[in-house]
């Protein structure tokens, strides 16, 4: 056994843009930097990162990217791999250009992006309404990637959406070198079980990587069947905020610190060891970190 295949992938999605405002969950650059060094501090190799705006609603907005960026670049002993969304607000998913445009801007204008989101595929996002990722959109979003070197990330909330995937990299749209994200427990998606989470393991190509978590109450079975079945595992208050229950059966409310604490220690448990950024960047054959 490799030094690396000892490892496992932690990567903390700390805000999310469809988890109500509130709670623990970092809403500014500044609370979000701050988490993003915590959590790299207590194991998580990458963070995974939307924003928010004034009112606490998820947004696109560029500047805030740039400004999270750089603070968590302030960090001098920090270099954990920065993962950027590309769906973080539903008042621009709409599929149109404009909103599509707003999308991806800041995958082309900003430095210090390595990782991307790519979900897809749409679907209904129940109750709410269709996440759209229209096959115009995923093109550009992959042309984008390859271009500036970001790599992406294939969120897959259901099978169909590994054919997307699929087709776009025989089309030259996406590199051949594949990680996926099986999110799963969406209602609308898949649901969050064991089968679900082995039958999306067999359907991907061999040799590419792939990491999982599953939405709120599901976020600890899927966390220990991805361990178990030799994937990498996200844990964050963007797909959960609870930590557990108290003796008196009350609510213990999650920080993303702790998840990541929790998951780290699974790990340690499971027998292996917790990736490092310099690690994560080697597994899935990415660039060595350049401040």
């Amino acid at each position: 056994m490799s030094n690396l295949d000892n490892k496992v992938i932690v990567t903390a999605a700390l805000t999310g843009a469809v988890t109500p405002p509130g709670y623990n969950i970092p809403e500014t650059p500044e609370q979000i930097a701050k988490d993003a060094y915590e959590c790299w501090k207590a194991g998580a190799a990458i963070v995974h990162l939307h924003m928010r705006d004034e009112q606490g609603l998820g947004t696109m907005d560029e500047q805030r990217f740039r400004e999270t960026i750089r603070l968590i670049r302030t960090y001098e002993d920090c270099d954990v791999v920065i993962n950027c969304t590309s769906s973080g607000d539903a008042r621009v998913s709409g599929g149109d250009a404009e909103g599509n445009a707003i999308r991806m801007k800041h995958m082309k204008t900003l430095d210090g992006i390595e990782m991307g989101s790519y979900d897809a595929g749409s679907f209904n996002w129940m109750p709410g309404g269709v996440f759209m990722n229209t096959p115009k959109f995923l093109e550009e979003l992959g042309d984008v990637y390859m271009e500036r070197g970001i790599k992406p990330e294939y969120e897959i909330f259901d099978t169909g959406m590994l054919d997307i995937v699929e087709y776009f990299t025989k089309k030259g749209h996406l590199p051949q070198d594949r990680h996926y994200q099986f999110c799963l427990g969406i209602l609308g998606g898949m649901p969050a079980t064991v089968e679900n989470l082995l039958y999306l393991t067999k359907h991907i190509p061999e040799g590419a990587t792939w990491s999982a978590f599953g939405v709120g109450a599901a976020h600890l079975p899927i966390m220990y069947a991805a361990l178990a079945l030799g994937g990498n595992i996200r844990v964050g208050l963007e797909d959960n905020v609870v930590f557990g229950r108290d003796d008196n059966g009350q609510k213990i409310m999650a920080t993303n610190k702790m998840l990541v604490e929790r998951a780290v220690k699974a790990v340690e448990t499971f027998g292996k060891k917790p990736a490092t950024s310099a690690e994560a960047r080697q597994i899935l054959g990415m660039k060595p970190f350049e401040r």
